[in-house]
């Protein structure tokens, strides 16, 4: 039997309702990678959290990577403030996306693709901590978190977190806002309004089903398949919204913290981390990302200049010298920050920071010279063993990508994958304790 072509601006309609259709083969040599099913319910027991810290313009080399590998290592300068944690976290060395661009590439830290190349691979250019929300679904109040502590303009911003659709999601960038996201009750009238959004939409796949049935009888074989993965996302995040309606009546816990104010440097970075804890504390998200943007007011660290001017040093001296306190202080924050995961115990008796992988670093390997090779890469807690400096090939068929480590982190956080992105496969050396 001929199949007739599909107009590519048909619609699925019913009762007010269209839905538009993913491109079939039928609608020409344009092809579509539909979106699979979520993932199911996470593993029994205190779950796993992530969290992501990143910032646009890299890490100094030098200062970042220890001088020898294994677990022996002499700290480096920038690493000094995390000397308390030395046996909880693990540096890795060679690891990248294999891609180039500077700044125009630095995006691509959590997902191994750059948003113009999304369209090439099966997941697009979804982000290691979204896939991980994915996973989440709506068990927590927040899927995610995606945070950074100032806004930043063009290529100094934080655009860390993709979805499969190829879409940057905006960060919240004020504490303020955080705070009343996480621990506010809502306005009676704001939750009706959202109660009366669920209400309009509560089955978009009912009111289309006549006409979806009766497509399916136009359709190739392939086009068939395609077109059951594309209503079952669609019924995926229908249920999604339902259990997010559930959120709306269940009261917002009551923490011990402060409502933050507006304030410089010092104060906003403390301030993100703090209630970032909170969050993870209270099961009100499990998947975090938090940025420091390219544009952060630097006198508040004594500093005359521009970060992204002190990025640019050239191996001027001063120029190095003012960048390295930019990053020691970020080094510094997210010290703290594990001092207090090590001080929030979980029911089971582990401490919060046992079950939380914390990754840091940039899709910047070197801001002077703009390359994107040997990414500083950070990653502590999450039950891994840790202590060591892994050292890995820098070049040849043995090169291992970034995403191979992003890999190992998201089946520990519980997903049953084999590979991740331009990944091929897991971290090797990567072990749990």
């Amino acid at each position: 039997m001929s199949l007739k072509p599909i107009d590519r601006r048909t619609f699925l309609r019913g009762v007010g309702v269209s839905l538009a259709l993913p491109l079939f083969e039928s609608m020409g040599p344009m092809s579509l990678r539909a979106v699979g099913p979520a993932a199911k319910t996470s593993a029994v027991g205190s779950p796993m959290r992530m969290v992501c810290i990143g910032n646009p313009l890299g890490l100094m080399p030098d200062s970042f990577f220890p001088k020898t590998g294994g677990s022996d290592y002499a700290l480096p300068p920038l690493l000094r403030p995390l000397a308390r944690h030395r046996k909880d976290f693990t540096v890795f060395s060679n690891l990248d996306h294999d891609v180039s661009g500077g700044h125009s590439a630095v995006h691509a830290f959590l997902s191994g693709i750059k948003d113009q190349d999304a369209s090439d691979w099966p997941e697009g250019n979804i982000s290691v901590d979204q896939r991980a929300a994915e996973f989440v679904g709506a068990r927590t109040r927040y899927s995610s978190l995606v945070l950074s502590t100032g806004s930043g303009d063009g290529d100094l911003k934080c655009k860390l977190s993709w979805t499969r659709n190829g879409v940057n999601v905006p960060p919240v960038t004020k504490a303020r806002d955080l705070f009343k996201a996480l621990f506010v009750q809502d306005d009676p009238r704001l939750r009706a309004r959202r109660q009366s959004a669920y209400d309009v939409n509560e089955s978009i796949l009912d009111a289309v089903n006549s006409q979806a049935k009766i497509l399916s009888r136009q359709l190739g074989k392939v086009d068939q398949e395609k077109l059951d993965e594309y209503l079952n996302s669609v019924r995926e995040v229908e249920k999604k919204l339902g259990m997010s309606r559930e959120w709306l009546h269940k009261p917002k816990p009551e923490v011990d913290y402060r409502e933050p104010g507006e304030g410089d440097l010092s104060y906003t970075v403390p301030a993100f981390y703090d209630l970032l804890a909170l969050a993870l504390e209270t099961d009100s998200t499990r998947v975090a990302t938090l940025g420091v943007p390219g544009n952060i007011n630097t006198a508040d660290l004594g500093l005359v200049g521009s970060y992204h001017g002190f990025s640019h040093h050239g191996k001027a001296e001063k120029l190095r010298q003012g960048l390295f306190v930019i990053e020691e202080f970020q080094i510094k924050q997210m010290a703290r920050f594990i001092d207090k995961l090590k001080a929030i115990k979980e029911p089971d008796g582990q401490s919060l920071f046992d079950r939380t992988m914390v990754l840091m670093g940039s899709g910047m390997g070197n801001g002077s010279s703009h390359s994107n090779k040997n990414l500083p890469v950070l990653l502590a807690g999450g039950g891994f063993q840790h202590g060591e400096h892994k050292v890995y090939p820098k070049e040849g068929h043995k090169r291992v990508p970034l995403c191979n480590l992003y890999g190992s982190m998201l089946q520990r956080f519980g997903l049953e994958i084999d590979v991740f992105n331009k990944g091929t496969g897991t971290l090797s050396g990567l072990k749990l304790a």
